[in-house]
């Protein structure tokens, strides 16, 4: 294979997998049921807190920097943070170990009326799973965007997304993609759209 032919492929392979997604209708009914969720909370003062590993921390930060910041117009902040300050990370990692970075910082700011968004291609990342039961600790909601067979935490969400693919960048695209239609969908739960 020439290197274009294998990128016209990649490009295929993802088209296809935006299809499946795309043709998935309780996706987008769980999009609006989210998003109505959060834009309740937020009407409450609640906030939306994300955390991810890697590729998926930087999508989390994306997904937080277009709720404070803005999507396709002008319109008020919506409150939400992303776990990606490297002092906490490397403070909390340094003194109670890798797996509990999320945990510690969700246990720090989450509450009842807030909501995690957790990220995760494998659905095993001990440290994503830790938020989780500290979220759930906090009575925060959890909402949840795997990959694969969804892993350990397959079942551990009030909303979750299993998303096709098997590779992490296919699997983070989609990710990217329902976070992008949350935005949109809190947005016009908010009236703002």
């Amino acid at each position: 294979m020439t290197d274009a032919s294998v990128v016209q492929s990649e490009f295929a392979e993802a088209a296809r997998l935006s299809a499946v997604l795309a043709e998935d209708a309780d996706s987008s009914a769980r999009v609006a049921r989210v998003a109505g969720a959060i834009a309740d909370r937020a009407r409450r003062g609640g906030k939306v807190l994300a955390v991810g590993n890697g590729g998926s921390c930087a999508d989390a930060v994306h997904f937080c920097e277009e709720l404070t910041g803005r999507y396709r117009k002008d319109r008020p902040p919506i409150a939400a943070i992303a776990c990606a300050d490297a002092g906490h990370i490397t403070c909390t990692g340094n003194d109670y170990g890798f797996d509990h970075i999320f945990a510690r910082w969700v246990e720090a700011l989450a509450g009842p009326e807030d909501t995690l968004i957790a990220l995760s291609t494998s659905g095993n990342s001990a440290n994503v799973a830790l938020a989780v039961e500290a979220a759930r600790t906090r009575g925060a909601s959890v909402v949840l965007l795997l990959g694969k067979d969804g892993g350990r935490l397959a079942n551990a969400g009030d909303e979750t997304w299993i998303v096709p693919g098997q590779t992490a960048d296919r699997i983070q695209e989609l990710h990217m993609l329902i976070l992008h239609s949350l935005v949109g969908a809190i947005e016009r739960a908010l009236g703002h759209a």
